[in-house]
């Protein structure tokens, strides 16, 4: 007999979780999240979790601390009220960044996130474009790391861009973006980047040629924005006759959309794994929905079926 399959929804992004219920015709989990008076986060699972397959979404962007504490606890709510299987349904991996030391004193704060999703009572991930693909070696249970490349390729696709050239913004883009280029059959062009400080970059080089080409700027995340945004302005002055910004996770930090609307790029082509404000949806912002690619993930997992046949 299969286990009863259950979707709760922390705060993180509500729209997300309600998309991804209406996907699959199953309602929303009953759960309570709120504070009380000092801070603290408070959860009750209304719904019986006895002996069932339950996923529990809840992307850790901003406020990224209180996100995070919030799906710690709905996790150790649902172990405690002795769930079969916890799917921790983590769209935006918040901390991603901090994947290695740096400089000496540093901590491997991806790492200590890890530890801590699983001893809440996590016994599966279920997460999409993570900064760094080795995050997945740092936890010691199963990670289904969905990617939205396919999703973006096929919206710019339906743009009928001639003479497209993919960029990767540095080095650790370039798997991302060949494989984008594969997609799309164009080529690909990839710029030098160097960090003095975190959220802080400068480009010093490209290898590739975007003379005459859109380029698309192919990123997990947009940040700030001053990065792309520079990436952007590089792009134009070495002959580049449009640019497209695109990306997995809208961090969007400090009203980046601000800048990004009165930046040179054209187009900035993001997917709902982070919930915008109103105001963050500026003309040239496009959002599209990771529900459906979730909702079918989920119902995989839950049937026993390939995840990695989603990506064929």
């Amino acid at each position: 007999m299969q286990q009863e399959l259950l979707i709760f929804s922390g705060r993180g992004n509500s729209k997300l979780s309600q998309d991804i219920s209406d996907r699959l015709n199953i309602p929303l989990g009953d759960a309570i999240v709120n504070e009380y008076k000092d801070g603290e986060t408070s959860v009750q699972l209304r719904s019986d979790v006895r002996g069932a397959d339950v996923y529990i979404i809840q992307p850790t962007c901003a406020p990224v601390n209180q996100n995070l504490v919030e799906l710690l606890i709905m996790l150790d709510a649902a172990k405690r009220a002795s769930a079969k299987q916890i799917t921790a349904v983590i769209p935006y991996y918040g901390y991603a960044r901090q994947e290695r030391k740096t400089a000496p004193r540093e901590p491997i704060s991806a790492k200590l996130v890890a530890n801590l999703v699983t001893v809440a009572g996590a016994n599966r991930i279920l997460t999409i474009d993570l900064h760094a693909p080795a995050i997945e070696g740092f936890f010691d249970i199963p990670v289904d790391h969905l990617r939205a490349e396919p999703l973006l390729a096929d919206r710019i696709r339906s743009l009928n861009l001639s003479n497209m050239v993919i960029v990767a913004p540095d080095e650790g883009a370039v798997d991302r973006a060949a494989k984008m280029g594969e997609r799309l059959n164009a080529p690909l062009a990839i710029l030098l980047k160097h960090r003095p400080r975190p959220d802080v970059a400068e480009v010093r080089g490209m290898v590739g040629e975007v003379r005459g080409c859109v380029a698309i700027l192919l990123d997990d995340l947009i940040s700030t924005g001053g990065t792309t945004i520079q990436a952007a302005e590089f792009l134009l002055r070495n002959g580049a006759k449009d640019v497209i910004a695109a990306a997995t996770h809208p961090v969007f930090a400090n009203i980046a959309w601000t800048r990004l609307a009165q930046s040179p790029i054209s187009h900035v082509l993001v997917t709902d794994t982070i919930p915008l404000p109103k105001e963050a949806l500026i003309d040239k912002v496009e959002v599209c929905s990771v529900a459906p690619l979730l909702a079918e993930a989920i119902l995989r997992i839950h049937q026993h079926r390939s995840v990695s046949a989603l990506f064929r």
